[in-house]
Order: structure tokens, then C-alpha cells, then sequence
């Protein structure tokens, strides 16, 4: 794909300045939100999870290496992937380098149809999991750093199946509060990403994974207030804005498909 198809769809993401009352509102209410998610947890509040505590990945474990098949595939066009803050103004801060790429099949409940054609198994295996609120092939090219930071909500869990890990996962990682954590492939890593955790690659190769993120269980006052700080998010600007960038980028890489195709 050339230089200045990128470049185009580059230029056309919605800038924001400065971000709506309802998301510095939510920012305050964090901490109530989250207090909330904890005390009505079904599952531990720890900072890393047992992929057991969600019994749909057995199943995506058994098709990683048909799904990682199809992200050799999507990185074909690997320029025509947008960098992660080419889609959200809100990851700026830490993914402004751009060697963090994410290629939507669904983001916050909405999915993106040209996507899940490309990784059709990918897309019908996660289209059934249960509480689904995004899933993405998240690529971190060689040299790339994402600074510490932290997610909106313990209402959600992330979940990273492994498909191409460089040679030398120990220069690859994420540190989690105090923890060291490195991806396999085929395996997964499950986390609560509202906790601060930073992520380096220090090898020359790329690193590609499933991210996953779900609801987190909860008794029912929590998985109520959850549900309505969920609404809240995908109607806001943070979701809108992605959205409406996600598919300016849409057609560069429909473009490069024609390319190759020619």
C-alpha cells in the first residue's frame, strides 16, 4: 500500500482537543465504579486471572493457530492496520510512537463487518462468547513501548491469547503492578486492566495477540451498575470517535486489497 494512501486516512481521524463532561465525570467516578466491581465480583480481584475463570477460552485454545493463520493473513496490509491512536484521540498518551496497531473485529459491542470477513473464523469463535465488549488483533512492532497506565473500568477483564511471540519473550512483556508477564503462544494471559501495567518490546521482531476484553462477572447490583457505566462509554465520544476514525481507515485497506489484487 503506498505511503500516501496511509497518510490520507491519517489526516482525516477526528482531532479532539479537549474531551466532553461526560468523560471527566466518569474519570471521577472511577474509583466508586470500581470499588463497586470489587465487592460484587464473582471471580478473584487479583491483578492476573485464571483463564479458567472463563470457561470460553478452552475453546479459542483449541483454534489458535487457525486464528493466528488469519493474522498472518491481515498483516499482509500491515500499513493499511491502524495504529492505535490514528483510531482513539484518548490512547494518544500511550500509543502516540504508533507501532502499536489493532485490527477491530468488535469494539464495545459494535462490530465491524469488513473485518470479521477477513478473519472469518476468528470473528464467528468470538462473535460467541458470552459478556463480548471488544476483540482486536493487538500488534506491537519491534522497538515499541506503551507507557504506564491503566484501564477505564475493573468492569471489564482483558484477556491476551498468544499468536506470533517473538523468539526472546523474556524482552517482550508487560509489567502488571509488580509483576513481570510474558506472552506464549497458544496460551493466554487474563488480567484486570484497571490495574497500572506498562508493556515493552525489546526485540526485533513483532508481537501479535487476541485481545479480548468481557464483562467481569458480578452479582446483580454490580453487573447492573456495570451494564449502565458500559451504556454510558459506548455512546461517548470515546467510542463515537473511534468509531467514525475506524472506518476512514477502513477504506485504506480495502484500497491495499485492490492493490495486491491488480
Amino acid at each position: 500500500m503506498s505511503g500516501k494512501k496511509v497518510a490520507d486516512a491519517s489526516a482525516t481521524v477526528t482531532k479532539t482537543n479537549s474531551r466532553p463532561l461526560i468523560i471527566r465525570v466518569g474519570k471521577r467516578l472511577r474509583g466508586a465504579m470500581n470499588r463497586l466491581s470489587t465487592a460484587h465480583s464473582k471471580i478473584p480481584n487479583e491483578p492476573i486471572l485464571p483463564a479458567s475463570a472463563f470457561p470460553w477460552t478452552d475453546r479459542l485454545t483449541e483454534h489458535w493457530q487457525e486464528i493466528a493463520r488469519e493474522a498472518v493473513s491481515i498483516l499482509r496490509h500491515r500499513d493499511a492496520v491502524p495504529p492505535l491512536n490514528e483510531i482513539s484521540p484518548d490512547h494518544q498518551r500511550i500509543a502516540g510512537d504508533g507501532n502499536w496497531r489493532s485490527f477491530f473485529l468488535f469494539g464495545y459491542g459494535y462490530e465491524v463487518p469488513e473485518n470479521c470477513v477477513r478473519a472469518p473464523v476468528t470473528a464467528e469463535l468470538v462473535s460467541r462468547i458470552p459478556d463480548l465488549n471488544s476483540a482486536f488483533f493487538s500488534i506491537l512492532e519491534p522497538g515499541a513501548t506503551i507507557p504506564r497506565h491503566r484501564g477505564v473500568t475493573r468492569g471489564l477483564v482483558t484477556c491476551h491469547l498468544g499468536l506470533i511471540i517473538p523468539d526472546q519473550p523474556e524482552r517482550c512483556a508487560m509489567r502488571l503492578e509488580d509483576e513481570e508477564c510474558f506472552w506464549e503462544a497458544g496460551k493466554w494471559l487474563v488480567f484486570d486492566d484497571s490495574c497500572y501495567h506498562e508493556v515493552h518490546n525489546r526485540t526485533g521482531q513483532r508481537r501479535v495477540i487476541l485481545l479480548i476484553q468481557v464483562k467481569r462477572p458480578m452479582r446483580f447490583l454490580g453487573r447492573l451498575a456495570n451494564d449502565l457505566a458500559i451504556w454510558g462509554i459506548r455512546r461517548s465520544p470515546f467510542v463515537q470517535d473511534a468509531r467514525r476514525n475506524l472506518g476512514q481507515w477502513e477504506e485504506a485497506y480495502r484500497q491495499a486489497e485492490q492493490n495486491e489484487a491488480a
